[in-house]
């Protein structure tokens, strides 16, 4: 059931046919339109208005794009993350100039925090008015810039078939990420001679794909000579399409993996050589793996602060192998002994080959110690929680049933919070592209938006929707939206009453000070909102559930239905935390599984 896409925009574009000379002249307007037909987009997300119209009018005719009407100009740019994720392919979203662009400001920084290509085509005042604060005029090609790949503008028809091929280049090679392409009034009216494939003048863009073979024999040798190795698999893995390719080196190496919030998926949590996920709510197998290792191979990882903890106590024993597909990020935070700058996609079967041939040399080393310490921290510290002690539900347990229900066919996506970090932990991930969430800017209110554009990319899957009470009231109009075009995602909101998160950190380090954290959602008289009647209201079918021995039934519910949005509202307890935890600002060593409460994981045998 695989979705994923070999072809990049380029190669979309190299190979499609121009038109014949003599070809009636267009209006840049209809350029945008034949354009990215000729790129092979199939779905978009928009919302209208003053300065795109011109553009809106074209794609009415469109024989093979799909509009979808949004109800938020962020929920666009989730959406077309959300499709991306799925798909392989690059997301598209459409907004007016002004308040519209300046909406999709959070996603595409959503964006480019975790790599997903994305093209944002926004419209703009005309060219002759830039710069008069004219009504509903905002630079957003500026405000962009340290948020895409690229941000590009049209002033003139004539270059609009260029500069949206350029996008989708830039958004889909290399580093993916979103590319924006703000166009005047004035190029989207403006007539012009449409011919395709286009010249593309992208100077000095040429991602590295392939490693250097120096670098790739150094680091076989440190992982070949290592007795204590970790592959540290980032989310770069997904977005390069290796995870066949990490199997084969896992298999060869006999090393363990831990896999970041952003790669859950690429590799199997069923696989013994997972450790879990590692950093501030990681598992303590991959924790103390990655403290205690000689040596610790980062794929496609770009030792995020969360991952690490304080850097300078991180993995201190350890020599790095980095390989990332961004020069940018080698030895950006800790220094890489040996570093590869290339595409994990040809990178990973360089490397395997070459540990292969050292093993034939030399023999494979004796992983056997390394691994009793592991399995020894395994057995004492799996992954589990503590039901609360006041009646309600408890929302690891919902979540865990979920993703057991359902399956690792499905799709999971999560808002921000403690109902993310559950997710990540309880749901087991099989495959790539299974779980998608908002890691490196932790955005609110991503989960329902991007469950609808994962939904359209992979119509087939059952798409869940985990999402905290917080998180839901900041999209929820997006049901809307999902309801219109018959978009069937599941919504499961961990309805604790609370900001979760939050509120966890008042507990443990604000004397349990709870300003401004309660939302009035679930444990009162009055519900407001009532979700359910919300849900209803919207078209949806709706649900509650209000303790643990009606979870199955209610998920049993919920499956049975595809032809509309299904919400369920688990009323779930405010007092369940996030274990284990390192608290900000300490060293990983310093992780607690419970309150007041370290491991002993002391590795000497």
């Amino acid at each position: 059931m695989s979705t994923e896409s070999t072809a990049t925009p380029a190669t979309v574009a190299a190979s499609t046919s121009g038109l014949q000379s003599g070809a009636p002249r267009i209006t840049g307007s209809e350029a945008v339109i034949r354009t990215l037909e000729k790129l092979g987009v199939t779905d978009v997300f928009g919302l209208p208005g003053g300065a795109i119209l011109p553009t809106y009018d074209p794609l009415m005719d469109s024989k093979t794009i799909r509009h979808i009407l949004v109800r938020h100009e962020q929920g666009a740019g989730h959406a077309a993350e959300g499709y991306a994720l799925v798909t392989g392919k690059v997301g598209v979203c459409i907004a007016t100039s002004g308040p519209g662009a300046t909406n999709l400001v959070t996603a595409l920084a959503d964006a480019h925090m975790d790599s997903v290509p994305m093209v944002a085509i926004t419209g703009q005042v005309g060219s002759k008015v830039l710069g008069t604060d004219a009504f509903q005029e905002a630079d957003i090609v500026g405000m962009t810039m340290p948020i895409t790949k690229h941000s590009f503008m049209a002033t003139t028809a004539e270059e609009i078939p260029r500069l949206l091929a350029e996008a989708f280049h830039i958004a889909a090679t290399g580093r993916p990420g979103p590319v924006l392409v703000d166009i005047t009034k004035d190029a989207q009216q403006g007539l012009m001679d449409f011919t395709w494939p286009v010249d593309m003048q992208l100077r000095g863009y040429h991602p590295v794909v392939r490693g250097h073979n120096k670098q790739v024999r150094e680091a076989a040798k440190l992982l070949a000579a290592a007795e204590r190795p970790v592959l540290y698999v980032g989310g770069g893995t997904v977005r390069a399409h290796a995870s066949r390719e990490l199997a084969d080196l896992v298999r060869l190496t006999d090393a363990p993996v831990v896999t970041t919030l952003t790669a859950r998926g690429a590799f199997p949590d069923s696989d013994p050589h997972h450790l879990g996920m590692p950093g501030m709510h990681g598992s303590v197998p991959a924790v103390s793996s990655m403290q205690e290792a000689d040596l610790v191979v980062a794929l496609g990882a770009r030792f995020d602060d969360r991952v690490t903890g304080v850097v300078d106590s991180f993995a201190q024993k350890a020599k790095i192998i980095h390989v990332d597909v961004d020069p940018a990020e080698i030895s950006k935070i800790r220094f890489a002994d040996v570093p590869i700058v290339g595409d994990l996609k040809s990178v990973l079967p360089e490397l395997t080959e070459a540990v292969a041939e050292l093993h034939r040399e030399n023999g494979a080393p004796d992983l056997g110690g390394w691994w009793a310490v592991l399995n020894r921290i395994k057995e004492e510290y799996p992954l589990g929680y503590v039901p609360t002690d006041d009646g309600l539900g408890s929302p690891q347990y919902v979540i865990q049933r979920i993703g057991q229900l359902t399956g690792p066919e499905a799709v999971y996506v999560s808002g921000v919070g403690q109902h993310q970090m559950w997710s990540a932990q309880f749901i087991e991930y099989e495959r790539p592209h299974q779980w998608l969430n908002s890691a490196g800017l932790g955005t609110m209110g991503y989960s329902v938006p991007a469950a609808m554009g994962a939904k359209v990319g992979n119509p087939d899957r059952v798409v869940w929707a985990i999402d905290g009470d917080g998180c839901f009231q900041m999209t929820n109009q997006e049901l809307a939206t999902c309801v219109l075009n018959q978009i069937p995602i599941k919504i499961a909101v961990i309805n604790n009453s609370s900001l979760g998160m939050v509120r966890q950190w008042q507990t443990l380090f604000y004397d349990g000070r709870y300003s401004n954290t309660h939302l009035n959602t679930g444990h009162d008289t009055v519900r407001i909102p009532d979700f359910v009647k919300l849900a209803e209201a919207y078209g949806c079918a709706a649900f509650r559930c209000s303790g643990d021995e009606d979870v199955d039934e209610t998920i049993r519910k919920a499956l049975e239905i595809n032809d509309r949005p299904v919400l369920i509202d688990f009323t779930v307890s405010p007092d369940a935390m996030v274990w284990p935890m390192v608290p900000a600002g300490v060293s990983n060593d310093a992780i607690q599984v419970a309150k007041d409460t370290s491991p002993d994981w002391n590795t000497e045998e």
